[in-house]
Parts: structure tokens; C-alpha cells; sequence
């Protein structure tokens, strides 16, 4: 059986979300995840879920003002109900598909306020989403791909959860993002895997296929395996060309 999942915010971006999902079945994968969906009824993508017995591990709460390159609103003072909104968006969508995370988007924001206003919404994010049963993840994306987002490495993510301390904040592990801005990325994978709720993947420095790159994926894979890690690992990455035609890595690195 596959171990990987999907990211249908990258892969198979030509079809509509429904049929991407059966895309996802028949090259193999083991379960998909979406960055947002709600554009498309959840009906439907829960419609394509059941014919298919994919699992759908999680979403991504709204971007806010995409024309004007807002990334979320959790960390934007001022902009609390927005935030409140996105959280009971995203609530009511994971519901009726069956998803079992969100990930909720700081945003572009610096400093001490947007500290305070992002786990603050943060905590009412992870309170509402606890009662559906719900894993709230945080994930620092890096420099180079997003410059302004609040949050920037692990070690912020990190402290935040620690500040928190809700039983159901984890950390969303990117090791593109990770190893673009941290490097080392086997070993911070050891030293926060007690807090880690999701891992993706992709080549780095380019976010291509993880069979090339500088991010050895065979020695990272069965260091996961290792850690005791038995969950679907997220496929986050820019195919070159059509998605389909290159997934030779399934098998290499599987």
C-alpha cells in the first residue's frame, strides 16, 4: 500500500477537485489533502471521497485578500473576525468531508502584536476546533517563498505550541520548508516528531519531485519509519508537466 498522500493544491491542479480525487486513487496514493476547497461543494468532494475510499486529512483555512498577497489572518491585528470566520469555514467543511485537520494561516505580519493576536485567535481556533475532534497545525514557511508570514521556522512554531499548550495544536513538518530554511532536516524531525501532527514533502531547493534535490528522501523516509511514524506523508510539490506522467518517485522512494 502507498504511504503517501496527495496535495490536490499542487498536483493535479488541471482537473477539477472531484476528479482529482480519482486521479489520486488511481495512481496509488493512500489518502489526499487540500489547501482550499471551497470553491467546490463539500458535497461533491465528499461525493468523490466515498467512491473512491480516500481519506482526506485536512485543509487550509482562507488566504484572506488574495489579489492584495494576503496568506492567512490569524496573526493580522485588527482582523479578528475574519479569522473567526475562516476557523468556522474551515469547522464546517472538514465536517461534512470527514477531514481530520486544519491548517490555520498566520498571514504576513511581524512583531510583538501579531504575536499576541495569532495565539489568541490561535487558542479560539483550537477550542472550537476540539469539539468537532479536530487537530489544529501550524506550519513556518520559508523565506524565500514567503518572505513576510509570520511564522518562519520551527523554533517559533514550537514555542507557540508550547505557549498554548492545547491538546490539539500540532506542527505541520514541511521538510521543503524546513530544509530551505533550516537545513538538518532529519534531525529536527527527531527533535520535534513528539509535537509533529502532519509531514510534507518536496525537493529542495526547487519543490520538484523528491527524487532529486539535495533532501535525500530515502535516508528521510526510513528515518520517519523509524520514529515510529505510520501516517500517510504529504506530496507538496510542483510536477513537471502533467502530474501523472511523473510519479516514478512512488516506487523509488516508497
Amino acid at each position: 500500500m502507498s504511504r503517501f498522500s496527495a496535495n490536490l493544491g499542487f498536483l493535479w491542479t488541471e482537473l477539477p477537485l472531484s476528479d482529482a480525487i480519482r486521479a489520486a486513487k488511481a495512481a496509488g496514493f493512500a489518502a489526499v489533502e487540500l489547501h482550499w476547497p471551497y470553491d467546490t461543494p463539500a458535497q461533491d468532494v465528499r461525493a468523490a471521497l466515498d467512491e473512491t475510499g480516500l481519506p482526506v486529512l485536512g485543509l487550509n483555512t482562507r488566504r484572506g485578500d488574495v489579489a492584495a498577497g494576503e496568506y492567512g489572518v490569524f496573526a493580522l491585528v485588527g482582523r479578528e473576525d475574519e479569522a473567526l470566520a475562516a476557523i468556522s469555514q474551515s469547522i464546517a467543511y472538514a465536517g461534512v468531508i470527514g477531514a481530520g485537520a486544519i491548517h490555520v494561516m498566520a498571514g504576513n505580519a511581524h512583531g510583538a502584536q501579531a504575536h499576541e493576536t495569532f495565539v489568541r485567535n490561535l487558542k479560539v481556533a483550537c477550542e472550537m476546533a476540539l469539539r468537532h475532534d479536530l487537530t489544529i497545525l501550524i506550519e513556518p514557511l520559508n523565506g524565500f517563498d514567503a518572505p513576510d508570514y509570520f511564522l518562519r521556522d520551527t523554533a517559533q512554531a514550537e514555542q507557540i505550541i508550547n505557549e498554548l499548550n492545547a491538546p490539539n495544536l500540532r506542527l505541520m513538518f514541511d521538510c521543503y520548508h524546513v530544509g530551505r530554511t533550516e537545513g538538518q532536516v532529519g534531525a529536527r524531525l527527531e527533535k520535534l516528531m513528539p509535537i509533529i501532527g502532519h509531514i510534507q514533502f518536496a525537493s529542495v531547493p526547487d519543490r520538484g519531485a523528491p527524487d532529486q534535490g539535495e533532501v535525500d528522501y530515502k535516508v528521510i523516509f526510513k528515518q520517519i519509519d523509524a520514529l515510529g511514524w505510520d501516517r500517510p506523508l504529504g506530496a507538496e510539490y510542483n510536477p513537471l508537466g502533467l502530474t501523472g506522467e511523473g510519479l516514478n518517485w512512488m516506487t523509488t522512494l516508497g
